[in-house]
């Protein structure tokens, strides 16, 4: 499974994506002011319905009638506002990510910016991690379709959508294995490996038997496997192994 933490190699998207807000990049048909004025809450509502049905229905399923019948909106609405299907999917797909990734930093900088006890830090961490699979569950439903319909998405955005999410999150884990080595809180030749072995053992090890939240996992069960990944990653880089 791809996750959203671990990073293939790293590459420029093929061709630029659009602003996951803003929409820049598309070609919204000319409006009147009063149209102008209504667009931001249509376009609200348009996102919104489009994460519910891609979710729900895949990328290669869903139509933008399904879409545009979610909204409330008409079919020629959502071309005011995005240039097509796989647009709109882009759309929603980066700003899901960019937010998980910024929500995940700052759970990481609660966390551990100040270590009182490594292993409770690191299980802290790790458990509120595993909450964004519920906090975010319309976000994971598009990640299941990503890996259910890579072949039928496009390279630029499976691109895009790396950098902004998984990429991202590992290069914010990385700079934490960095920061504890240099205090000697951990032995780490290589920083972006622990990270990774961190997110394998702690997050990954939740998020993939569920689906990414589609099975809920106990939370009895939950706390177990992430203090067991912790135990792990401090057998191989704790400083006091």
């Amino acid at each position: 499974m791809t996750d959203q933490t671990t990073p293939p190699a790293t590459a420029a998207p093929a061709s630029p994506a659009p602003d996951p807000v803003s929409g820049a990049g598309s070609t919204p048909a000319p409006a009147s002011g009063a149209a102008q004025r209504g667009m931001p809450e249509k376009r609200v509502a348009i996102t919104r319905a489009a994460r519910t049905v891609f979710g729900r229905e895949g990328f290669t399923r869903t139509s933008v009638d399904a879409i545009a019948a979610e909204a409330g909106v008409s079919k020629r609405t959502i071309y005011n506002h995005f240039a097509d299907k796989e647009q709109l999917f882009q759309s929603v797909v980066l700003e899901g990510a960019t937010a998980v990734a910024a929500t995940q930093a700052r759970i990481a900088d609660r966390h551990l910016r100040k270590i009182v006890d490594l292993r409770t830090d690191l299980v802290d961490f790790g458990l509120e991690r595993v909450d964004s699979l519920t906090t975010f569950a319309e976000h994971w439903a598009l990640v299941r379709t990503i890996e259910a319909e890579a072949l039928h998405i496009r390279p630029a955005l499976l691109e895009a959508w790396q950098e902004a999410g998984p990429r991202e999150t590992h290069r914010v884990l990385t700079h934490w294995m960095t920061e504890f080595a240099e205090r000697g809180l951990l032995v780490v030749p290589d920083p972006a490996e622990a990270a990774r072995m961190l997110n394998l053992l702690t997050f990954l090890a939740v998020a993939q038997p569920t689906f990414y939240g589609a099975l809920p996992m106990p939370t009895e069960r939950i706390a177990e496997v992430v203090g067991n990944g912790v135990t792990a990653f401090l057998a191989v880089y704790g400083a006091e192994r």
